[in-house]
C-alpha cells in the first residue's frame, strides 16, 4: 500500500467546499438583486407595482353565446353586492349581475363557483358561463 492511497484526497474535498460556497453566494446575490428590483420606482416617482390583471379594465363580449360584461365601479356605486366584496368591480352575464369577490391574493371567485379562483374578472365571467351550462343567472336576494 503506497503512502498516497492511505491519505485522504484533501484537494477534492476543499474544492467541493469552495464550489458549494460559490453556489450559495450566487443564490444570495440573485435574491438580493430580485429584492432590489422590487423596490424600483415607476416613471411618476411612485413605487412600481405588479400590474393588476384585468381588475381595472372593462370588457364587453359574447362568450359561448352569452353576453358578459365587466367594469370597475366608482366608490359608492353599484348594487349592495358588487361594492362590498367585489373590490368595486361589477360583472354581468346577459344583463344579470354575477356576484364576485376578490380574494386577499388578488384572485377572483364568484357565487357560481366559490372553489375555483381566477386571475381576472373576465376569466371568472367566462368560467361562470361554462358552469351555468345555459342556465339563467338569477339575482341574489
Amino acid at each position: 500500500m503506497s503512502e498516497n492511497s492511505a491519505m485522504p484526497d484533501r484537494g477534492s474535498s476543499s474544492e467541493l467546499t469552495r464550489r458549494r460556497m460559490l453556489q450559495g453566494a450566487g443564490v444570495a446575490l440573485t435574491a438580493a438583486v430580485g429584492t432590489a428590483v422590487i423596490g424600483f420606482t415607476g416613471p411618476n416617482g411612485q413605487s412600481a407595482v405588479a400590474a393588476d390583471p384585468g381588475a381595472g379594465d372593462g370588457f364587453d363580449e359574447v362568450y359561448q353565446g352569452r353576453r358578459i360584461q365587466g367594469r370597475p365601479l366608482a366608490a359608492g356605486h353599484g348594487s349592495d353586492h358588487s361594492g362590498h366584496h367585489g373590490g368595486g368591480y361589477q360583472v354581468l352575464v346577459d344583463g344579470q349581475e354575477l356576484h364576485v369577490m376578490r380574494n386577499a391574493d388578488g384572485t377572483w371567485i364568484s357565487v357560481v363557483n366559490h372553489y375555483q379562483t381566477h386571475a381576472t374578472p373576465r376569466s371568472l365571467a367566462r368560467a361562470a358561463v361554462l358552469d351555468l351550462q345555459g342556465a339563467e343567472l338569477l339575482p341574489l336576494t
